[in-house]
């Protein structure tokens, strides 16, 4: 008898336990990405590649509202075309040292770099794909000589766990993977007697393996290495440990779109949607068969006038005696019912609600003034702000912190200056979706600045403005770039330069004064010269 690791046994038992408590789950998932997600339709449901997996869709309106609202949260949240975040050091002293700042800068470039070189944009909008269908996703994150590789995994691949403050610190991910990749992933001599054994002779055949992520304060003894995040992989079905390491800091980026305060996964629009869903297919379904027997309608044939086989092809014949009444006829069935069809519409327009189709649509018809783009930019504020702050804290300010650490660590970011040197750095959020937030305070700020310039007439009000701390303002709330602002020493200057050049010009427009006036004067001192 095989002995079993006793870190893998006490793994594969909590593994079990989380496995439990997620089979509730599973076929919600899978009636989800039946009906609105199918090329992941495959959570309960064993599927081999190329099966079709839209058998059970007859309305669209679901998956192309799906399509919508993730490439709109991409797009809003970590657009390709434009920044997204930026930082800052939370030392106020440190904001206003050029040198702090361009090294901060040129650090931001070089991440913007590597997420670019990688194939960051493509995972992450799978992973806004799971978001607003699974209401749950996971992305991986790894460094390599390269700079980033980003991995969005299966919602059915993985479980996940809480700690005490709400916030997923454990990750189990179950995957298969052929003898031939293990062996160049872990070395072959690493591999459990039964994948080395089909490694000679079916290198292609895949084994489940669990790859395991927790805190490392949650292993004991011996088993407690120098990484703050342990990663353990090892077989499922002999329980053999394959490898055992560790992470810095936690690898999985988890979002929940929402979530409640008694549940582990996150709920979804889809969930929100999927009765709707399902009865507008059913009832499209039943239309499609009602037209389809309105264009092809039954047929009534007379018991005892046939008794040759009834032909429906084009152009074909069939014989009735002449003098009577039997002959074929279509059978009436009343197909032509608009009352399906308004019930019809009514269901697409609860789901589109449901995916704020109409909010992230701009409203076809007549050019919109700008007060109304702010107006429509406001409500979908409104309507997405409690899902970019879950997302934010969530996805990422953790993906952000730890992309910068592995670039930082693999030596891909310019060596910080000695007196940054643990220096505490906040990430700012500049991406569509902030901006437009930052642009509401904007206008606020605005309107609140013409009420004063009215008032200024009648009190001296500006004199509470500083001009200095409204420019700093506007820089951050706009997102300009620190390097095209002067800094405060450099404005000093600039002033005392500006100064210093309009009084040397006033001295020579006073120079300039007093010559002309003795011109003037030069004439009259002479006739009085001459007359004396």
């Amino acid at each position: 008898m095989v002995q079993i690791n006793p870190l893998v046994a006490q793994l594969d038992r909590r593994y079990k336990a989380l496995q439990t408590q997620r089979s509730n789950w599973e076929k919600h998932w899978q009636e989800l990405a039946d009906y609105m997600l199918p090329r992941k339709a495959d959570i309960t449901k064993k599927r081999t590649q190329g099966d079709k997996r839209t058998e059970l869709i007859y309305d669209g309106t679901a998956v192309h509202a799906v399509e919508l609202l993730s490439s709109s949260l991409h797009g809003m949240l970590t657009s390709p075309s434009t920044p997204w975040f930026s930082m800052r050091y939370r030392d106020p002293a440190l904001q206003n040292d050029d040198e702090a700042n361009e090294w901060l800068e040129l650090c931001i470039d070089q991440m913007y770099k590597a997420f670019h070189r990688s194939n960051f944009q493509q995972e992450i909008h799978e992973l806004y794909y799971d978001l607003v269908v699974f209401g749950t996703s996971a992305l991986y994150v790894e460094g390599d000589n390269d700079g980033l590789r980003f991995s969005t995994r299966h919602i059915a691949e993985i479980i996940i766990s809480e700690d005490a403050n709400g916030k997923v610190d454990t990750v189990y991910r179950k995957f298969k993977m052929s003898a031939r990749a293990a062996a160049q992933r872990f070395g072959e001599e690493n591999l459990p007697a039964a994948m080395k054994k089909t490694l000679e002779q079916e290198p292609h055949k895949e084994h489940d393996l669990i790859h395991a992520v927790f805190p490392r304060n949650e292993a004991k003894g011996a088993f407690a290495k120098n990484k703050p995040v342990a990663s353990v992989y090892y077989h499922l079905d002999t329980k053999a440990l394959i490898s055992e390491g560790g992470f810095d800091d936690f690898p999985f980026m988890v979002p929940r779109f929402v979530k409640d305060s008694v549940s582990t996964y996150g709920r979804s629009p889809a969930m929100n949607a999927l009765p709707d869903v399902k009865m507008v297919n059913k009832m499209s379904e039943t239309t499609i068969r009602a037209a389809q027997k309105q264009i092809d309608p039954p047929l009534m044939v007379p018991d005892d006038g046939f008794v040759l086989p009834v032909r429906t092809t084009p152009g074909a014949l069939n014989f009735y005696r002449t003098g009577t009444r039997d002959r074929l006829e279509p059978l009436q069935i009343g197909a032509n019912n608009p009352l399906g069809l308004n019930m019809e519409e009514q269901r697409r327009n609860a789901i589109r609600q449901a995916f704020y189709v109409d909010q992230l649509l701009m409203a076809q018809g007549p050019a919109m003034t700008a007060t109304e783009v702010l107006q429509r930019n406001e409500e979908k504020m409104r309507l997405l702000g409690p899902v970019l702050g879950r997302l934010q804290s969530e996805l990422l300010q953790p993906l952000i912190s730890r992309s910068f650490a592995l670039l930082l660590r693999n030596g891909l970011l310019p060596a910080a200056p000695e007196q940054l040197q643990g220096q505490d750095i906040d990430i700012e959020y500049v991406s569509p979706l902030a901006k437009a937030q930052r642009l509401t305070d904007l206008q606020s700020m605005l309107r609140g600045f013409e009420v004063m310039l009215q008032v200024a007439e009648v009190a001296p009000v500006m004199d509470y403005l500083d001009p200095d701390k409204l420019v700093q303002y506007l820089v951050e709330v706009t997102g300009i770039p620190a390097r095209v602002i002067r800094s405060n020493e450099e404005v000093l200057q600039l002033r005392d330069q500006q100064e210093q050049a309009a009084q040397q010009q006033a001295a020579a427009q006073q120079q300039a004064a007093l010559a002309q006036q003795a011109q003037q004067v030069a004439p009259l001192v002479k006739a009085v010269g001459d007359a004396s």
